[in-house]
């Protein structure tokens, strides 16, 4: 009997060390350590030995049951460990490290704070792909065929499709603008509804300038509008975005879709109005082109310009955020330097 106990134990012993996986470990603690083990069969059949034998070979199937039970947590204990990704096991009783917390970058920022600024306003916040095409960026926004903006040396056109024309020539959108021919499109009039995105221009870059940039439209569709309306919502969205009154200007500006167009400017805060590289050293700084909607952008979008009348914005986020923050360089918002970004969390 006990040279049977011995054999289990070496068998078992070996089958614990052979296990490369926990559920494979499980099932060698069924078959040593389980009701239906040969250990446990060893002990059934101890009713025909004498008192001594009894006493002695029990002794020795705990005692080889207890070493699997041993053995069998080191085993797993040691699989654990091979498939942990750390060095070395952690001490659970050691205090926790602080974990630095991300935050939201501060461009993100202004436009989740320009979207419940609009949303306070009755407006719908609207997205769109930011593949365009030359009918949605260009046609239907009554720029002319020879237009400079057309050209590559302004618009990004994807390879392959430069050579083609309206709604097979495809761009990088330069400009927000043909959201909102496309919203109308599908959701009619009226209509008051802000479009945040990325634009894309291949232009030179400086403090004021990037190739890619982030821009915030607004747009109000309807039968009725005066146009001074339209100055009281920018001056009571630059006083939610910044907290106070912002000194501004308006002045007469051309965009196709527009007429007429204007200009919005506001006093440069990074100077306070006395001149810097931010704003060319002259005090103001453009944050919002827009105008009245053109009647050739209201036909394109399937509505009666007799009818149907409405005005833009377009609100420059790179450069209010740089207002907000003082900031004379809009590359660093986009560097991705986190030595830079870290100081607005």
């Amino acid at each position: 009997m006990k040279e049977k106990l011995e054999e289990i134990k070496v068998n078992g012993l070996q089958k614990i060390k052979n296990a490369k996986t926990i559920p494979e470990l499980e099932e060698v603690r069924k078959e040593l350590t389980g009701k239906k083990s040969k250990l446990s069969e060893v002990l059934k059949s101890m009713k025909d030995l004498s008192i001594e034998e009894k006493k002695s070979t029990g002794m020795m199937a705990t005692e080889i049951k207890n070493t699997f039970i041993e053995k069998l947590q080191e085993k797993q204990d040691e699989i654990i460990s091979s498939m942990s990704v750390l060095d070395e096991p952690i001490d659970l009783t050691l205090p926790g490290k602080k974990v630095s917390g991300g935050a939201l970058h501060p461009i993100t920022q202004m436009e989740y704070d320009l979207n419940d600024a609009f949303l306070s306003l009755g407006f719908e916040v609207y997205s769109e792909d930011d593949i365009s095409s030359e009918k949605y960026a260009f046609d239907n926004l009554n720029f002319a065929k020879n237009h400079p903006a057309r050209q590559s040396m302004d618009t990004y056109w994807i390879d392959g499709t430069e050579n083609k024309e309206g709604a097979e020539r495809l761009c990088i959108r330069p400009h927000l603008t043909g959201g909102s021919v496309r919203y109308l499109q599908k959701h009619g009039a009226p209509a008051r509804f802000v479009y945040p995105g990325g634009a894309y221009r291949n232009e030179t870059t400086d403090a004021r300038h990037e190739r890619a940039f982030v821009q915030y439209e607004a747009l109000i569709v309807d039968k009725d509008i005066s146009f001074s309306s339209g100055m009281v919502m920018i001056q009571t969205i630059l006083e939610k975005v910044f907290g106070r009154k912002i000194k501004t200007r308006m002045r007469e500006g051309f965009f196709p879709f527009t007429e007429p167009g204007y200009e919005i400017d506001m006093e440069c805060l990074v100077c306070g109005g006395k001149g810097c590289k931010v704003c060319n050293h002259n005090g103001w700084i453009e944050v919002m082109p827009g105008g009245v909607i053109h009647p050739n952008v209201l036909r394109s979008a399937g509505l009666d310009p007799e009818i149907w009348t409405g005005f833009y914005i377009n609100i420059g986020l790179d450069r209010l955020v740089m207002m907000r923050y003082g900031v004379d360089d809009v590359r660093l918002f986009h560097s991705g330097d986190l030595r830079f970004l870290k100081q607005f969390k």
